[in-house]
């Protein structure tokens, strides 16, 4: 975390914020589902494109926060495969912004040593974002910080479907266990610990399709902050509540009593 104080005056709200931070404690994996750009826009009379421009500058204070403190890995819904859905001219200026984004950002993903990924059927995207897109992992690829995965055209049901048509290719030529390993070795972020926090910014309450197998035990945090406003603080707090969690993933946890099975007994009817 010495990274992130570098860059912070104790004066600030958010060194005070930093500080309370356990760093023994900080979750390998965060996962964002940015959403609330177009309500931003709306708000302020202005077209869908500005909410979405406005979103550029959360996403690099958040990406640099996750290099700085430590972080293994952070992963942006940027895209669903349902997104398609959306007027052609806002699409396609999502695609000219995010080639801005990728060509902005590489000097500091060299600096921060961030490495870039791109999750989701990328094949279908149009050749110069692929082209974009492969670039900027390739020119990262030797990095060995924080993993960057940008989701795009990306939906956690076309993942299954996709790990699925993988396994069975698979098995076809080699004989294979299918069990939770086999389903996981397939997905597109394998290698990469699954999230311990999912956070999603303008208040909804659903995970949108977002790395459905993934979260399956992640902690949630929903901020009602519309994404263009989300901020470095914003995100200290999401840590620091994730920090006050009992992650029990199914057990009891570490503050649970251990009854006896004659005092269990007890408590068991007999008839």
């Amino acid at each position: 975390m010495k990274a992130l104080f570098d860059v912070l005056r104790p004066e600030e709200p958010d060194f005070a914020l930093a500080s309370a931070i356990d760093p023994d404690r900080l979750p390998a994996h965060i996962a964002i589902i940015m959403d609330g750009n177009g309500r931003w826009a709306k708000r302020r009379n202005l077209p869908r494109v500005a909410g979405h421009k406005a979103g550029i500058d959360p996403v690099r204070i958040t990406v640099e926060t996750c290099a700085r403190l430590g972080l293994r890995a952070l992963t942006l819904y940027a895209f669903s495969v349902e997104n398609w859905k959306r007027p052609r001219a806002e699409v396609e200026m999502l695609w000219r912004l995010l080639r801005l984004y990728l060509r902005a950002e590489l000097p500091d993903m060299a600096r921060n040593d961030i490495r870039f990924n791109a999750i989701g059927r990328i094949e279908a995207l149009p050749d110069f974002v692929r082209a974009e897109l492969e670039e900027t992992v390739r020119a990262t690829a030797g990095n060995r910080g924080l993993e960057l995965n940008l989701a795009i055209n990306y939906g956690g049901r076309a993942e299954l479907v996709d790990a699925v048509k993988a396994l069975i290719e698979d098995s076809r030529r080699r004989d294979i266990v299918i069990d939770e390993e086999a389903i996981a070795a397939r997905l597109y972020t394998a290698g990469t610990p699954d999230p311990d926090l999912l956070i999603r910014t303008s208040g909804e309450m659903r995970v949108s399709n977002f790395l459905l197998w993934q979260i399956a035990y992640s902690e949630l945090y929903v901020t009602d902050t519309l994404w263009p406003d989300f901020n470095r603080t914003e995100l200290l707090r999401a840590i620091l509540d994730y920090q006050k969690r009992d992650r029990r993933f199914g057990g009891l946890g570490d503050a649970a009593p251990i009854e006896s099975d004659v005092a269990l007994l007890e408590v068991i009817p007999t008839r």
